[in-house]
């Protein structure tokens, strides 16, 4: 139960974050965003504020922003269609019922004439059988019901596909970019508290039981030497003791000012490629500064999106185990392992899954952020857009891809999960 609240507390972050970066850029842009979702599936709460219905839902497997123009309106006025409307008091359309018209015995009902929701705004009808046609302004705020709820229209200048294809851009590019500032941030703070690890030849932590303290070594002492051999940084001490497990090495140390020679045996334990190293049971060194800490937010953020395309360049390449692949319950697992291990592994933890979420959705897939801003990016080297019932087509394959690759991914982590 503990693994799965993290899950969820570390899923809703990343998505939050990334769904906010999209809502941010959008409403600057003068987007009318139309919700905020986190999770998917029947709403477990939702609150409106401003134009925007901010709600969480029942599955927390993702989240979205839903923007005017983004996917064709749905609410449509066809001439001959009886509406109710309601007026301010400068006779401006502020409010469109369309069905259940008996529960608004305050609105003034007509049948329409012709009617325009998105450049002109304006209404035109009769309200009755031979009168005169009569023509109402449509306000830039109107709302129109369905289901009982109000929603907002969206004039053609508040929709996502009429703004310049910059503002389009960076829209999209938001949400990854604001996990890449989650990451840093997430280190940054990690570094803080942990300390940046530092080159130094000397000894951070000792910890107890192991061969360092056995032998008389403490933190901060210094490594001039091993065994006649200069010592100039930490990872030559690292390097020398792994080369030599289970044997014994003389350091020539340097404590308070005074030199002293301490003889010790190494211990073994085994390495990344499977074969044994030497250990002595020692941390490195770490410096507590806030700037050393910003520097290492950004480095530590740089080398795991690094990772992310060798991992995904060995991949494309077939050196890359397909079965070490984690969906879901995957990533449940690893994540349950991780925090056994304490908070600060959670947090390096969130913040390699957050870089992780950056870099795929910035990959050129239909369905992700990568995908549609390739198809910007088209647009701008053709000159223009895409027919949308194309790209979306296009964007629906690709949702359909990546559902049926998830659930060959979930197959296989079921599988790992089992043969263990």
């Amino acid at each position: 139960m503990e693994t799965l609240i993290i899950v969820v507390i570390i899923f809703g972050l990343l998505v939050s974050i990334h769904e906010l970066g999209h809502l941010i850029v959008a409403k600057r842009s003068g987007i009318l965003c139309r919700e905020y979702a986190i999770g998917f599936g029947p709403k477990l709460f939702a609150i409106k504020r401003g134009e925007t219905v901010y709600t969480l839902r029942l599955l927390p497997i993702g989240g979205y922003v839903r923007m005017a123009g983004e996917d064709p309106e749905t609410f449509e006025v066809k001439p001959g269609q009886s509406i109710g409307i309601f007026l301010n008091d400068r006779n401006q359309v502020t409010r469109i019922v369309s069905d259940h018209l008996e529960k608004y015995p305050n609105a003034r009902f007509l049948t329409v004439e012709h009617c325009d929701l998105d450049k002109e705004l304006y209404l035109s009808g009769y309200e009755e059988e031979n009168g005169p046609l009569i023509q109402y302004a449509i306000d830039r705020q109107a709302t129109y019901v369905s289901d009982h709820q109000d929603f907002q229209i969206a004039p053609h200048d508040r929709q996502f596909a009429s703004k310049p294809l910059l503002a389009r851009f960076l829209t999209i590019f938001a949400g990854p970019f604001m996990n890449l500032v989650l990451a840093v941030v997430i280190f940054i703070i990690y570094f803080s508290i942990q300390g940046v690890p530092s080159n130094q030849p000397q000894l951070g932590t000792v910890i107890d039981g192991y061969s360092a303290q056995k032998y008389g070594l403490v933190s901060g002492d210094r490594i001039l030497q091993i065994d006649g051999q200069g010592i100039k940084s930490w990872q030559d001490i690292a390097g020398y003791v792994s080369k030599h497990p289970k044997q014994k090495i003389e350091m020539t140390v340097e404590r308070n000012g005074e030199q002293q020679q301490i003889e010790l045996l190494t211990g073994e334990r085994k390495g990344a490629n499977g074969k044994p190293e030497g250990m002595i049971g020692v941390y490195q060194p770490t410096i507590h500064s806030f700037a050393a800490s910003i520097g290492a937010g950004f480095s530590q953020t740089y080398y795991w999106i690094k990772m992310e395309f060798v991992g995904l360049k060995m991949l494309i390449s077939g050196g890359f185990d397909l079965n070490n692949l984690a969906g879901p319950v995957g990533i449940y697992n690893a994540t349950g392992a991780v925090v056994s291990q304490g908070l600060f592994f959670v947090l390096n933890w969130t913040a390699f899954l957050s870089v992780n979420l950056a870099v795929i959705n910035l990959l050129p897939l239909p369905a992700l952020d990568g995908g549609r801003l390739m198809f910007i990016i088209f647009e701008a080297l053709r000159g223009k857009p895409i027919e949308p019932q194309k790209e979306a087509l296009v964007h629906f394959i690709g949702f359909a891809f990546l559902m049926i690759l998830m659930l060959l991914v979930t197959w296989n982590d079921l599988q790992n999960l089992f043969t263990r």
